[in-house]
């Protein structure tokens, strides 16, 4: 079991619309984004998805995943994200951020899903940075309000 609180996955992808890839280490840019994925400057630079809403979803469906599979940016471990506000700001190693959405719609441009299941949907938080400053997997990950 890994220690709670914990930043699992730090990931990026080129281009919209695909799973991202685990790179274990980033720089979160105020205003901006995680520097080098294709979401940063958007209006959803950062999402952030729990490891338990993943392995929750992938319970009994015979498939594996990893961070990043769900096309979010940063996921954690151990961090209670149910029930959080917009507003609310994350610490995420060096930098923090703050809630901008919570889910999204899906149309034809924000369709991803992986094996069928599109968890940022539902359970994704989508924020701004706040504070810049670098996030590596194993830095701390708390909800500061």
């Amino acid at each position: 079991m890994l220690e709670p609180g914990l930043v699992v996955g730090v990931s990026t992808s080129e281009w919209r619309g695909t799973g991202k890839i685990n790179v274990g280490n980033g720089y979160l840019e105020r205003d901006y984004g995680l520097l080098g994925d294709a979401h940063a400057g958007t209006e959803r630079p950062v999402s952030v998805l729990a490891l338990e809403c993943i392995e929750e979803a992938i319970t009994g469906k015979g498939i594996a995943a990893k961070p990043g599979d769900f096309a979010e940016n940063i996921t954690v471990n151990g961090l209670n994200l149910e029930g959080i506000a917009i507003g609310a700001r994350l610490a995420l190693g060096e930098a923090e951020v703050e809630v901008i959405q919570i889910g999204k719609v899906i149309d034809a441009s924000h369709a991803f899903n992986f094996h069928g299941l599109a968890l940022l949907v539902s359970r994704g938080c989508f924020c701004r940075v706040v504070k810049s400053g670098r996030v590596r997997v194993g830095d701390r990950a708390k909800v500061l309000s």
